[in-house]
């Protein structure tokens, strides 16, 4: 249904992150994470009695659902015309823009970047919810397996826009819709659960040993015993490195993962499976094609990843300070 939300619904986004915000609250008293209803009390001291709620008071963690969506979806927006060329360059007929016209690095920058704010507060929303009890790598496995419900069809959406296949997001919604129905919007999903789960995974990892790794540095040098804290510039440089590791594990799905979605471009034969398409490039194109488009995609998701580690941090502390006033 996420065509009906960003193709024709006009519900707010903001409104779409509080329902968010309120069903992983639901889903979290399966983990541990309770949240109870603030009860307060009428008649000040001398009542005898407590009122029914009068607010809910949100789980801690809902802050991080609104500071990583918006800050996922900002870092998006920047960097799309980087992702476009990614995309261009892992295509099948290794298509430029020459091919598909300059256009092609905006198209539907808009519509599919805010995919995004669901996709990262998804993200951090259940890697909020489930870390404190499961640790990262679990909790990181889940976020990331939980925003493929939103990041497939924005995938899909987005990397058939750029290449040409659609000349506007409303036809493209509308012709995949009636081709291929809802199922149409997940294809090539195999590959990229494949390939976002592993990136999620060693990215969230990689963040919490490298900032636990400079935490620990700076107490040492610093000599404090109290807390110490990260500047934007340490947790860009984190989000960057982390963000550069996973790139290099996860290159070659990422390039299967856009030869299936986009191999309506092509006039090639289709390939029949993810495992066919891998191993039609070692067998046709050789090895170094499942690294094609990797400087690209390098850019892309070190600037992703930077401003998201960069910006979270600060949104989350913003939130919660409006919280206590």
């Amino acid at each position: 249904m996420t065509m009906m939300i960003c193709g024709h619904s006009r519900l707010p986004l903001v409104s779409l992150l509080l329902h968010l915000i309120l069903v992983l609250s639901v889903i979290s008293k399966g983990v541990g994470k309770n949240f109870q209803p603030t009860l307060i009390p009428r008649g000040g001291a001398a009542a005898s009695t407590v009122a029914p709620p009068s607010s809910l008071s949100l789980p801690s963690w809902s802050n991080k659902v609104v500071a990583g969506g918006t800050s996922r979806a900002l870092a998006q927006a920047l960097l799309y015309p980087v992702d476009a060329l990614r995309t261009l360059a892992q295509t099948r007929d290794g298509r430029t823009l020459r091919d598909v016209g300059a256009n092609a690095l905006l198209r539907g920058c808009a519509q599919t970047s805010s995919f995004a704010l669901l996709t990262g507060g998804l993200q951090f929303g259940i890697f909020g919810m489930v870390n404190p009890k499961y640790g990262p790598l679990v909790a990181s496995a889940c976020g990331a397996a939980g925003s493929c419900v939103v990041s497939v069809p924005q995938e899909v959406i987005k990397q058939r826009l750029v290449t040409g296949v659609y000349s506007s997001f409303r036809e493209a919604v509308r012709k995949i819709w009636q081709s291929e129905g809802a199922l149409g919007f997940y294809s090539g999903w195999r590959p990229t659960m494949s390939r976002n789960v592993p990136f999620v995974v060693t990215t969230f990892t990689s963040r919490d040993v490298l900032r636990s790794r400079i935490l620990k540095y700076k107490q040492q040098q610093d000599d404090i015993d109290g807390q110490v804290s990260l500047s934007p510039m340490e947790n860009i440089g984190i989000g960057i490195t982390s963000a550069l590791i996973a790139g290099l594990l996860t290159q070659p799905i990422d390039v299967i993962k856009t030869r299936m979605m986009t191999q309506a471009a092509s006039k090639a034969l289709p390939y029949t499976s993810a495992l066919d398409c891998a191993s039609s490039i070692l067998r046709t194109e050789g090895w170094r094609k499942l690294y094609s488009g990797f400087g690209q995609r390098s850019i892309y998701m070190c600037g992703l990843w930077g401003i998201t580690f960069g910006l979270e941090p600060l949104m989350t502390s913003y939130l919660d300070e409006k919280k206590k006033q």
